[in-house]
Parts: C-alpha cells; structure tokens; sequence
C-alpha cells in the first residue's frame, strides 16, 4: 500500500465530536468527488466517487450522522487488470436532497453559487481543518519521502483552487497552482509544509512515518556527503603525493638528493618512504615535527628546483 493510501485509510478513520466540523468534511468531500444527478421529475439527488472502501464507508456514515437520509452504494468492478474498484455512493433524487446541497455550500436556495470555498462552513478553524481533511480524502495524494517531497490537491477550478490556497494560507501553508492537462493542482513541495499539513488534517501517524524516513533519509544524505568528501580528499592527497614522488625521483637521477638542503633532503626522503601519507602526517614524523604549511612550503620548493631540472636538461 503507498504512501498515500495509508495516510487516506488513517484519515478515514476520524470522525469529529462536533458535527459542524462533519459537515465541513463532508462539504470538501462533496466539493471534490460529488455530481448533481436529477431525474425525470426533476428531483434532485447526489452522487459520490471514490476508489477506497474506506473513504466510501465515511461518506456513508457522514451522510447517516448529519442528515439521516437513505443511502446506497455500489461496487464497480473494472475490467482492466490491477485496477482498483469504484465506490459510488449515492443519495437518491428527493426533495431533502436539494436542503442538503444547500447546507454542504455547493447550492443556495437551489442555485449553484461560485466555485469557492464556502465561507459559512469554514468560519470556525476546527471546520476548516476537517473541510481539508474532505479535499485530501476527495482528491488529494501526497508521495512518499523516500522518493519526494509532494502533496497536492487536483481542483478543475481554478477560482476553486485559488480559494483553497487562501484557506491553506490560514494555516501559514504557501500553497501553489500549476496546470495539468484541464485541471489546477494546488500542492505543496516543502517537506516542513507537507508536515504541517498533515498535522492539520490530523494524520498524526502519517506525520510520524513522514519525519522518521525524512530523518533516515537526511542521515543518509549527510553520509553520502561525508563519504564523497573523504574520497575527493584522498583522490586530492593521493594526486598530490604521486606529483612530489615524481618530482623527488627526477631530481634524484639528475644530481642526487645530498645535493640539496639539509631540510628539503629530509622531507624527500621521508616522502619516498611514506608516498601515502598526508602533509600533516609528513611533518609529524620530522624531527622536530613542524607543521602542513612548513611540508607544503618545502615541497613547492622541491618542485621548482625539478621544474629548473626539467629546463635544463
């Protein structure tokens, strides 16, 4: 089971003490995945989407909890191979139905008002959190942090999509919209925003798998790091030691190494028994030791003296 999928089952769960808060998820569940049916007396009804059992079995209870009203469900089966089923819950065509749009904000007075969060359902912040528990659950995803940092909500409004980054900014959550094919995905990239959110929704065992892997993840991050950075200095060192062996070696053949100073010949020497060492390492082995900018002072003198060599013969 992804990610994802596991944060919508743990959301299906929550069912709220206070039932303005119920019909505030119910409204943002209906806002995403809900369709007006009519039929042929032109009484109204309401239709439900979804492709988890769960999410399906909340809407009914919902449905039951605020408005005690009839409802069915139906279970289509695809055709298609490891495709998921369909759950379509439904509240036929009758006359409270059309009351009940108009309490869930979709209509008033039995005309479909804006497409914008209704402001009446969410004036309280306990309402606007269960409001976006209902979009998540209708038609959000959030990917899992071993792979990326991603939430988002699919709208196909996008004056509805501008209105849910209003109500996310309520929560200090710095939304975005960028369009895909005909719809306006409202996400969220930052991984401390995608905590927050899930902290808001209330998806608390979610957030804590969300920061242990985020946590396993930066750790491994950090030690890929070190490792590279060791393995670039060792590269460096090593580069660097076959150089000053190079140039030692062609000064020896040329005129011998009793010919230079006493404190260049002592670091050449000791540089042709220890090629694998550092600099530091070098000057903690003289006598008296001295330090990496003192071997490094010395060994550019021995190349230059092998850079004259070279000149000269």
């Amino acid at each position: 089971m992804s990610f994802s999928a596991k944060t919508k089952n743990e959301l299906a769960r929550i069912i709220d003490e206070d039932n303005c808060c119920n019909l505030a998820e119910l409204a943002g569940l209906v806002r995403m995945i809900g369709t007006i049916i009519i039929n042929k007396n032109n009484c109204v009804g309401l239709e439900l989407t979804t492709e988890s059992a769960a999410i399906a079995r909340k809407i009914l209870k919902l449905a039951k909890m605020i408005f005690t009203v009839e409802t069915e469900v139906r279970v289509l089966r695809k055709n298609r191979l490891k495709k998921n089923n369909i759950y379509l819950v439904k509240i036929p065509p009758h006359h409270e139905v059309a009351k009940i749009l108009d309490s869930l904000g979709v209509t008033k007075q039995g005309i479909l008002v804006n497409p914008k969060v209704c402001g009446n359902i969410t004036k309280n912040q306990c309402c606007q959190r269960s409001y976006l528990r209902g979009t998540f659950l209708g038609a959000g995803s959030v990917s899992s942090p071993e792979n990326a940092y991603h939430l988002e909500i699919v709208c196909t409004d996008v004056i509805y999509a501008n209105s849910l980054v209003e109500l996310l900014a309520a929560f200090d959550l710095k939304a975005k919209i960028s369009k895909r094919k005909k719809f306006n995905i409202v996400y969220l990239k930052e991984s401390e925003q995608i905590v927050t959110f899930l902290n808001v929704v209330g998806a608390h065992v979610a957030l804590l798998d969300f920061e242990n892997i985020r946590i396993q993840k930066g750790l491994r991050n950090r030690v890929n790091r070190l490792v590279n950075c060791e393995t670039a200095n060792l590269n460096k060192t090593i580069d660097a030691s076959m150089r000053q062996v190079e140039n030692i070696e062609f000064i020896q053949r040329k005129i011998g190494l009793d010919k230079l100073p006493n404190p260049l010949r002592q670091v050449a020497e000791l540089r042709m028994l220890q090629p694998d060492i550092s600099l530091k390492e070098l000057g903690e082995l003289l006598e008296p030791p001295i330090g990496k900018s003192g071997i490094n002072h010395r060994m550019r003198k021995l190349e230059e003296i092998s850079e004259k060599l070279r000149n000269t013969y």
